[in-house]
């Protein structure tokens, strides 16, 4: 069984309410059908329950009818959803009016069904930006005790299964913060090694601090954030098996991370890569997918309370379908 099919079988194990709020595109549609057909999760669709059957008629799908759907504009929760909106923001100048107007739109909808918890998580972007995605998010679930920033992590599926968790690796952050200071950065350690665990299904993350330095080879003000990220980050999770600063070469190969970090628990044998800004983790996945043929999985976004996922805009039925199996298998950690 590979990851796929290992985190697919997870969601099915113990199904997760998800919220596509994006029912009228029809890749997401598509997805949920397949994803009601294969008991992977409770979908739920937030829209016209005529228009949504009238667009499931003309794609010809058959399990639509097992979804819950919504209409903000009908259902009898709305104006509960509207006072808890107006509670949650009026600190911030919202007022009940504006509340009432921001309701009907399905993403805060579907949020605001998370937060009052009727479900679990929420999938969207096929037709939003990341910027929509994110803001009713914030706004309504916001983030996880403890952390006060977003970030993304993503699955890279290698052909080199002596690295990594038999070639497996999750890196953050690539999708989010794009300048981490050492405080951001530790949580980011702490998150994508949750991540690791919720859905790569990792029994044991162990998180690289990647620099262009090992253990003090270079002097510079970019290698001291990563030091001090490592620190904050033991104190954030006494538990997390973690060392930095850390060369890529040292954390993953065993006679370069002997040689250059002796002693270390971590070098050579990391799974869990962490890059100290967002340009650094996004060309080094981009790099690893096209020149050394990765499958990268993701963004998986992570650091919210509740599990929300961005999709790409030019994403694939098949990306919507694995996402809702991510977005239920990090909602099942949510509630251990």
């Amino acid at each position: 069984m590979n990851l796929i099919e290992k985190i697919i079988a997870r969601a099915q194990s113990n199904k997760q309410r998800i919220v596509l709020p994006e029912s009228l595109e029809e890749r997401t549609l598509t997805a949920a059908d397949h994803a009601l057909a294969d008991a992977l999760a409770d979908i739920i669709l937030i829209g016209n329950p005529d228009e949504i059957h009238a667009l499931a008629g003309r794609l010809s799908l058959n399990h639509i009818d097992k979804a819950i759907i919504i209409d903000p504009a009908t259902s009898p929760k709305t104006e509960e959803y509207a006072q808890l909106l107006f509670e949650l923001r009026k600190s911030k100048g919202m007022t009940i009016e504006e509340a009432r107007r921001k309701v009907l739109d399905p993403l805060y909808f579907g949020c605001l069904i998370i937060k009052s918890g009727d479900a679990d998580g929420q999938i969207s972007g096929a037709l939003s930006t990341t910027g929509d995605t994110l803001r009713p998010a914030l706004q309504i679930i916001k983030c996880a005790p403890g952390i006060t920033c977003v970030s993304g992590a993503m699955l890279l599926i290698t052909q080199t299964p002596q690295y990594g968790e038999d070639g497996v690796l999750v890196i953050g952050d690539v999708a989010v913060t794009p300048m981490p200071d050492a405080a951001q950065l530790a949580q980011i350690a702490v998150c994508t090694a949750q991540t690791a665990q919720s859905v790569a299904g990792f029994d044991d993350p162990r998180v690289a601090m990647l620099s262009f330095s090992t253990k003090g080879s270079a002097k510079h003000e970019v290698v001291d954030k990563v030091v001090e990220a490592t620190r904050l980050a033991r104190e954030l999770n006494p538990d997390l098996k973690i060392d930095g600063e850390l060369q890529a070469d040292a954390a993953l190969v065993p006679s370069v991370g002997a040689k250059k970090a002796p002693g270390s628990d971590i070098a050579g044998r990391a799974n869990v890569l962490v890059v100290p800004c967002l340009e650094v983790g996004n060309i080094a996945y981009k790099l690893v997918q096209r020149l050394g043929g990765a499958e990268a999985i993701g963004p998986i976004l992570q650091g919210i309370a509740r599990p929300v996922n961005d999709l790409s805009r030019g994403c694939s039925v098949d990306d919507i379908y694995k996402m809702v199996a991510i977005t239920a298998c990090q909602a099942q950690q949510a509630k251990a």
